[in-house]
């Protein structure tokens, strides 16, 4: 399953949710809202972000029982 990780340097909260995301064998691309202007204005004060294909799920805080509810309704 596909996910993208909108996240920034230094961010340690991204970190933690880029491995939730990868203990929950998601494939991530993680992108750096600070390398896009149009990015980092529509995301800056949320990240992480995560969209789960295509569809964003989580800003902030991942919840793991929400995310394993998403992922047992998607199979």
């Amino acid at each position: 399953m596909q996910a993208v990780l909108y996240s920034r340097q230094g961010c340690h909260l991204c970190h933690d949710v880029l491995a939730l995301l990868k203990q929950h064998a998601l494939d991530v691309h993680v992108v750096d809202i600070d390398q896009d202007p149009a990015l980092r204005e529509k995301y800056n004060d949320c990240v992480p972000v995560v969209e789960i294909e295509g569809r964003e799920r989580f800003r902030g805080p991942l919840d793991e029982r929400l995310l394993r509810r998403l992922l047992a309704g998607s199979s």
